[in-house]
């Protein structure tokens, strides 16, 4: 646990840190409602602890020392983080991802990776769940070459020819490299 909670310590810190006005709660009249760090801080930790949403919660509501983190008394409901995941635009994951990368230290040179999967058929339970499915999933990801670190990432479901997406990552950073 001691090494999730400064986990957890470090993502809010650094979300706080990146996020505009991070304590102003999400319903203005402070009922129910999380602050958009502690949303986000939240969501990286799910990341981390890799359980099913309703055991997360479970799981979560036994580590007081990590919601003392977070200053909450009881894990956001397991429906939240769903809700959540979908609230962020990508292009603010972007912004965070490259700090995070920031801290890494960048040398200025980067690689793309371009990589992806093709499956045959989802199991029609998904795809009713989440209301569309997919047959091929293309990722690109522009690395920089000494720390590792990821700074920009790119994901596509519907283009059939991907070639030109490393160009636009590579654009859209052109100024860092």
């Amino acid at each position: 646990m001691g090494r999730l909670r400064t986990l957890a310590r470090t993502y809010r810190d650094f979300v706080t840190n990146h996020v505009e006005e991070p304590d102003v709660p999400a319903t203005p009249d402070g009922a129910d409602g999380y602050a958009k760090s502690t949303k986000i801080a939240l969501l990286l930790l799910k990341q981390e602890i890799n359980k099913p949403l309703r055991k997360l919660e479970d799981y979560l509501n036994e580590m007081p020392g990590i919601l003392n983190v977070f200053d909450l008394e009881e894990s956001p409901d397991h429906s939240s983080f769903s809700v959540w995941d979908d609230e962020f635009p990508i292009q603010e994951l972007r912004r965070l991802l490259r700090r995070s990368a920031e801290q890494a230290g960048l040398s200025g040179t980067a690689s793309i990776d371009a990589s992806g999967f093709q499956r045959d058929q989802a199991s029609s339970h998904y795809r009713n769940r989440v209301g569309y499915s997919f047959n091929a999933m293309k990722t690109t990801l522009l690395v920089d070459t000494e720390s590792l670190a990821i700074m920009d990432a790119h994901f596509t479901t519907k283009k059939a020819y991907d070639g030109h997406i490393g160009l636009q990552v590579f654009r859209r950073n052109a100024e860092d490299l």
